[in-house]
């Protein structure tokens, strides 16, 4: 018995590494895929209430397209007036932006005796090595992934959806074999879910909203960029919303002359993401979820480097996924309570 027990252990210590190379190496397709079971998870409550009015499994799977399309058509039409205010403004920002890193960097320079040659300004100075067609090329390729990446999680979603592939079927062959035992699993890991998801999406909303409204107030250029990118980048859980603060409050500096203006301008920007994401967000959360900070850190930093940004936004739902996953099954169960929390583990002779 032990020596299966030995053998068992060096086999998955093995496995492991040859299963995450493989998880990075065709990421292009895992990443679509996961995406593409979250999005069906949202919408399998409305098909199956749509099949329990009798309705055909095509026009259910028609309507759940329009819901997407109609989705896709409004985020098309904030990205293009977003970038139409950045391409209508008249603003002199690089013109500013080196004017405040003259003064920021010419005391440094003097200090440690840096000397600027040839009278060049401080971009010239110090970005004149950038390739900007390595720049450009890299971009185009960031925009053709996304969008092939975009296309591949909605195959997969209405493939789903179509059940040309079971998600629940496949959860009852492979981890868990009892039927009831898999149908209470799924349907818990749905329910979690898509209160992750809902939550999650209300609070960026709300978040991006602040900002624009903020920079509206404060006469900050490109509200609804702002808002839009806080909204996005608010998906990687904990980071996005020190990134997107850190970022605007850069703009704004560059922007807003006045110190007070500034300072008053930075501290509404961080009470609106503290309210958002420091206490609205886990009371809406509650409990449900049971996830320590230590365990978001290490799956987020694990994670962002396995698939990326994309990681680092799948990563607490894969996070909610495992932990109920290993919450089944008796040699696991304490993994999933150190997943959930020293206060959640039993203590002998409590």
């Amino acid at each position: 018995m032990n020596e299966r027990r030995t053998t068992n252990i060096l086999l998955l210590i093995i496995a492991l590494p040859v299963v995450f190379y493989v998880l990075k190496l065709l990421s292009f397709i895992f990443i679509p895929l996961v995406f593409s079971m979250f999005i069906a998870l949202l919408f399998w409550p409305l098909v199956r209430w749509l099949r329990t009015k009798n309705v055909p499994k095509v026009i259910s799977i028609l309507i759940v397209v329009v819901i997407i399309g109609v989705f896709i058509k409004l985020t098309g039409e904030v990205i293009h007036i977003s970038s139409g205010e950045i391409l209508a403004s008249e603003n002199n920002l690089f013109e500013k932006a080196e004017g405040k890193l003259e003064r920021l960097i010419t005391p440094l320079e003097n200090f440690f005796g840096i000397e600027r040659g040839g009278g060049k300004g401080i971009v010239q100075h110090y970005f004149e090595k950038i390739d900007v067609s390595e720049t450009f090329g890299s971009t185009i390729d960031l925009i053709g992934n996304t969008i092939s990446m975009t296309l591949m999680t909605f195959f997969f979603a209405i493939l789903l959806l179509a059940e040309s592939l079971n998600f629940q079927m496949i959860l009852n062959e492979t981890v868990i074999r009892q039927k009831f035992s898999s149908i209470k699993v799924f349907m818990r890991i749905e329910n979690d879910l898509i209160t992750f998801i809902k939550v999650k999406f209300i609070i960026s909303f709300f978040t991006g909203l602040g900002f624009t409204l903020a920079c509206y107030f404060f006469g900050v250029s490109f509200p609804v960029f702002w808002g839009l990118f806080a909204f996005v980048i608010n998906f990687v859980q904990m980071i996005g919303s020190v990134i997107s603060v850190i970022l605007l409050a850069l703009f704004a500096f560059v922007e807003v002359d006045t110190t007070g203006t500034l300072l008053f301008f930075i501290l509404t920007i961080t009470l609106v993401q503290l309210v958002m994401g420091g206490v609205l967000e886990p009371i809406f959360m509650g409990k449900s979820f049971s996830i320590n900070v230590i365990t978001i850190l290490v799956m987020l930093m694990f994670w962002g480097f396995l698939w990326g940004v994309p990681g680092m936004i799948l990563s607490i739902p894969i996070t909610v996924f495992i932990k109920i996953i290993l919450e089944q099954f008796p040699k696991t169960k304490v993994i999933a309570r150190l997943m959930a929390g020293p206060e959640l583990i039993p203590l002998k002779g409590r």
